[in-house]
């Protein structure tokens, strides 16, 4: 039985949070999330929710204080509250956060707040109704923004919108999602497209928009202030003067961020990956279903998988992907 109770790499960053991926489908197609004739894993292949709370409860007994629940879209999955549920009873873990769409939460932000999730993140590309179902192939911007409502009134604090920007598809709104998430009192962060999957609908080198291009929009309007916050992910933030809202950049090619990087992702058929733009991974749904009532296996399958977590990824715009999965199958 091994002692360890912490994750360090070979390069010693200490792995503290991980992403776990409860379901590959979604309720929208986004564009740079899947392909359009995308085909789901057969729901036999996925981890089970009891094999979920198993494998996120022993990553935090090997001290990960933060878990992310994602997707695809996480509120599509059957009976998912039982995760949030079941992992906001572990005393150990400090935070119990979740990515969304937003579409689900007026059915399930009660819920969520109730089993202990404080904070949370709502993808939103778009404020325009053609827009936003042309990027995502089929939403209806009324159901997002009824969820934002709904995440408001549930009182979730801080409560984080996340958009992918893309050069001549959306990059001409980033001041008026801005001024929606201070008018709302919400953060906003801007994301780098990520190049996972082969995708149709536009040639990625030609659609980057850089954060620093996203900052230099921003600052016709506001004076953007840096600040050294984190919330324990990729972010960089600033605050805008006289505002409470922070606006941040996930800028994985401008401003690469491996060399800090203390988190790992869990796909919804249980294999860990230990960075989103390589493969290296560990099957850990082989090893609980070998293993069904013995935690020590799992325990050092995970200590031993950080010795293959690599420096970082080696994103290319200008290639063909390299990683063929998408991010619905990854893990959002």
């Amino acid at each position: 039985m091994t002692q360890q109770t912490s994750l360090v790499d070979r390069f010693g960053r200490r792995v503290d949070y991980i992403r776990i991926s409860v379901t590959d489908r979604c309720d929208l197609r986004c564009v740079y999330c899947m392909s359009e004739d995308v085909r789901f894993v057969p729901r036999s292949q996925l981890l089970t929710l009891e094999e979920i709370v198993r494998i996120g409860a022993a990553f935090v007994a090997l001290g990960v204080r933060k878990i992310r629940i994602t997707g695809g879209e996480p509120l599509t999955r059957k009976n998912v509250i039982q995760v949030f549920e079941q992992l906001g009873r572990i005393d150990q873990l400090r935070e119990l956060t979740l990515t969304t769409n937003g579409t689900q939460l007026p059915h399930y932000a009660g819920a969520l707040r109730s089993a202990g999730v404080k904070r949370i993140n709502i993808s939103i590309d778009s404020l325009q109704p053609t827009r936003f179902r042309a990027i995502t192939r089929n939403g209806d911007i009324t159901k997002t923004l009824a969820g934002i409502d709904a995440a408001i009134a549930a009182g979730f604090e801080p409560i984080k919108l996340n958009a992918v920007i893309l050069k001549n598809r959306n990059h001409d709104e980033v001041l008026d999602l801005v001024g929606f998430a201070l008018a709302n009192g919400l953060d906003i962060s801007f994301i780098e497209e990520m190049p996972l999957g082969i995708i149709g609908e536009h040639d990625r080198a030609d659609a980057y928009y850089s954060s620093d291009r996203i900052l230099s929009d921003l600052r016709e309007r506001y004076e953007m202030i840096p600040t050294t916050e984190t919330t324990g992910g990729p972010s960089r933030y600033y605050r805008i003067a006289g505002q409470q809202t922070r606006v941040g950049f996930i800028s994985p090619h401008s401003h690469n961020f491996c060399d800090q990087c203390n988190r790992v992702r869990l796909t919804a058929e249980g294999r860990l990956l230990l960075c989103l733009g390589q493969e290296h991974s560990v099957d850990l749904r082989r090893v609980v279903r070998a293993n069904p009532t013995d935690d020590h296996a799992l325990h050092d399958a995970i200590i031993a998988a950080m010795q293959i977590k690599p420096k970082g990824h080696d994103f290319d715009l200008e290639a063909q992907p390299v990683i063929f999965r998408h991010m619905n199958t990854t893990g959002g």
